[in-house]
């Protein structure tokens, strides 16, 4: 069984995640990804499989891994454990499956990352909690194609975080105003793809945006 929390969530909750935009080339998206970390706070870049060729996901991976832990921001790669030693990344998502997962566990831990993914229901969450992962993430990297939070991922992601101490991390819609329900609800991460990088202004207006929304909440959620 997972565990429950014991106290209030520490502050500060629903932190940025960024997930890598489709169709990237690695080289001329690197310099903006530097500048896009050091408009505000990002807490990971989740590297999106977009593609199944290992040796252009090893490229990407490759250009990108340094820029992000240099600007303090943690890595995580998809579902491939190769990819995750080469690369140098921090952490390794695993969507496939729970056999997967913990063998990814296995492998990995404690000293990385392994988040799992695919998580569609209740016991799915509760059977990946089980393998001790370090976070479950609810909703699809390509599952921002609403305005809003997808509502079945919003409502698994505040139940779980309601109740357990593994943190969850949520995707959000294609608009920055999507992380505001993740902050009521005090889910510890929310994920944005397109509304950072299809952002009308340029994505590192959209990081510093999206950062004072947060804080904005999270002043309106605090006693």
């Amino acid at each position: 069984m997972a565990k429950k929390k014991k106290a209030p969530l520490p502050e500060p909750f629903a932190r940025l995640c960024l997930v890598t935009p489709a169709g990237l080339d690695p080289e001329a998206f690197a310099p903006m990804l530097d500048s896009v970390l050091k408009a505000g706070d990002v807490a990971t870049l989740f590297i999106a499989s977009e593609t199944s060729n290992a040796g252009e996901l090893q490229r990407i991976a490759e250009a990108l891994v340094p820029v992000a832990q240099a600007n303090g921001v943690a890595v995580i790669v998809p579902n491939d454990t190769r990819l995750f030693g080469r690369s140098g990344a921090d952490g390794l998502h695993v969507d496939t499956g729970l056999a997967d997962l913990k063998d990814a566990m296995e492998t990995l831990k404690p000293d990385h990352i392994v988040g799992a993914g695919g998580i569609t229901t209740r016991h799915d969450a509760m059977l990946a909690a089980e393998a001790d992962c370090d976070y479950i993430f609810f909703g699809r990297f390509d599952g921002d194609t609403a305005d809003e939070i997808f509502d079945k991922a919003f409502d698994l992601a505040s139940w779980w975080s309601a109740v357990f101490e593994i943190p969850a991390v949520v995707m959000g819609g294609r608009t920055l105003a999507s992380v505001e329900p993740a902050v009521d609800a005090r889910i510890e991460f929310v994920a944005l793809r397109s509304a950072i990088w299809d952002h009308p202004e340029g994505p590192v207006a959209a990081v510093t945006e999206v950062n004072r929304l947060i804080a904005a909440r999270q002043a309106e959620a605090t006693p």
